[in-house]
């Protein structure tokens, strides 16, 4: 008698087996996928052309991103990245009401504010915890050296985030891109709102402000319950400021009528925050941050008036009101101390020796396979060749190598993946949409059929040495179906799970697109390309197995 997970492990491969044969009707033999380096001696063909090539980007769209990066973040192979960021405001509750006008409705003192906490959560884990409960936490996407410094400063923004472009005729998405931080900049309210002095026992050490940085130590909170009892709070790591009460009292407690109403007409009177930093002169880290998860909660109090006896009785209470960072957001990027390496390299146009791949205003590789279409029939010559030797392909792949002197420093983080496109339609190709692979661990590492992954010398950090992606099925496609030979883009990835695209500011040659996973990212990578100069076994190759036919 067969177990039940026995059972449901059969079934499960069977509809796999389904699905895969169903998506290539051509090649439909069990054993054509292939996953792994034993290729169960298939004929293995490397002489394919492949042709790679840079394409820097410049000024990218960079509104609505999932996640945005804060910081700094510097890497010797490409220079030094700033992150600003700016969100607009909406509120939890629209048009709340305060008992701090109609001197009727309170008794002595009118609403009054009693902190302003600005929360933002961190992306984290719990590794350990102590026989009191204490959590030890360990911060995921943080760049750079570990809680190095650099000055914060959160200001209100001035600047409005329109939804709808008039230069579309409101038909389309306003698009912000990474290089207006100085125009809104020009646009705060030079008012510092995390203004919490040193003096103050929760900000000794200048942590909200001055000497920020990203702290992986949970919140501890001991509050008073309604018997005088004091009650602990522990909570996640995330950044947590006090803002300025004053400028919440004006904005908020005495807002002129109507501006609370609803968040249309809120967010155009408070057009939200402007988050800034500033180098203390050391090398500074970077964080990818949830923003839209954060929120200010405004805690005061006022008399709720009652009735007791015939008698008007106020009593004192403490309420909360809730902002939330949603709405439109932009992440705004400043490059310096560019290594001139990177930068004479991407502008090059010719054939590649090195591939410098970067995240946010940086560059991306465009790779072309199968070499040129001579007979101008749409089939490139080479695939031609394939078809009339009848090969059944078992897999395809191509492999990059990482040029590990240039990314030596140990200062450098490595991107964990990178991504490999349809350029000419900025769509993923076949083998991405058919790879159903899943890491409920670490989704990040979704779809590793199709690869992509950074392979390194030893699995616990250690320095990268490639990046295979498997094409088996795009290659299928151009063999058996005719497909369209497409140019290949490749760039890094923060998360494999979303591939949307956004628009360039000025348009190349090649693109006016770039992932949106690659805007986000501050992380850059150095790969071997295709030009003749490098050495064979570093040299990036289309690798193709096959079975002749019989």
């Amino acid at each position: 008698m067969f177990k039940k997970p026995y059972l449901q492990q059969f079934a499960f491969g069977l509809i796999a087996i389904f699905l895969i044969t169903s998506c290539d009707k051509d090649f439909n033999e069990i054993g054509a996928d292939i996953v792994g380096d034993d290729h169960f001696g298939f004929e293995r063909y490397v002489g394919a052309t492949v042709k790679s090539y840079n394409q820097k980007l410049g000024p990218i769209a960079s509104n609505n991103l999932p996640i945005n990066p804060l910081g700094f973040y510097e890497n010797p192979a490409f220079g030094t990245t700033q992150a600003n960021f700016v969100t607009q405001v909406e509120l939890g509750t629209v048009d709340p009401e305060f008992n701090n006008v109609d001197p009727e409705e309170y008794d002595v003192d009118p609403t009054e504010i009693d902190s302003v906490i600005l929360d933002i959560p961190y992306f984290s884990k719990v590794v350990d915890t102590d026989e009191d409960g204490v959590r030890t936490y360990q911060l995921d996407s943080v760049y750079g050296i570990s809680e190095s410094k650099f000055k914060l400063s959160v200001y209100q923004s001035n600047f409005y985030l329109r939804d709808l472009d008039p230069e579309q005729s409101l038909g389309e998405q306003q698009l912000f891109y990474n290089d207006k931080d100085a125009e809104i900049d020009s646009y705060k309210v030079p008012v510092l709102l995390n203004d919490l002095p040193t003096s103050d026992p929760q900000n000794a050490d200048g942590r909200q402000n001055q000497q920020f940085f990203f702290d992986k130590r949970e919140h501890r909170t001991v509050t008073l319950n309604d018997d005088d009892e004091e009650v602990e709070t522990r909570s996640a790591p995330s950044m947590r400021l006090h803002l300025n009460k004053s400028v919440f009292n004006n904005l908020i407690l005495n807002a002129p009528v109507g501006q609370l109403a609803n968040n249309t007409v809120f967010k155009n009177y408070f057009r939200g925050l402007y988050f800034k930093t500033e180098s203390l002169g050391n090398p500074g880290s970077m964080a990818m941050l949830n923003f839209k998860g954060g929120k200010i909660t405004i805690y005061y109090n006022e008399d709720k008036e009652t009735t007791q006896d015939g008698q008007t009785v106020y009593t004192r209470v403490n309420k909360t009101l809730l902002l939330n960072l949603t709405g439109n957001t932009v992440s705004l990027l400043n490059n310096s101390n560019e290594n001139p390496n990177y930068i004479n390299t991407v502008n090059n146009t010719q054939e590649a020796s090195k591939l410098f791949l970067k995240g946010g205003q940086g560059a991306i590789a465009i790779v072309d396979i199968f070499g040129p279409d001579a007979d101008n029939n749409g089939i490139a010559d080479e695939v031609e060749a394939i078809k009339a030797n009848g090969w059944m392909i078992n897999e395809a792949n191509l492999t990059f190598y990482v040029d590990r002197d240039a990314m030596a420093d140990t200062k450098i983080f490595e991107p964990d993946r990178i991504f490999l496109y349809d350029l000419n339609n900025k769509t993923p190709l076949v083998d991405y949409t058919f790879d159903f692979s899943s890491n409920s661990v670490y989704p990040k590492f979704n779809k590793f059929v199709h690869d992509g992954i950074i392979q390194r010398e030893n699995v616990q950090n250690g320095r990268g040495v490639k990046y295979k992606i498997r094409i088996t099925n795009h290659v299928r496609n151009l063999i058996n179906n005719d497909s369209t030979n497409v140019r290949l883009g490749l760039a890094v990835t923060e998360s494999i799970n979303n591939v949307g695209f956004s628009k360039l500011k000025t348009a190349n040659l090649n693109t006016n697109s770039a992932p949106s996973m690659s805007v986000l990212s501050p992380l850059g990578t150095i790969l071997y390309g295709s030009h003749s100069s490098v050495p064979e076994a570093k040299r990036l190759k289309l690798e193709i197995y096959y079975t002749k036919p019989d």
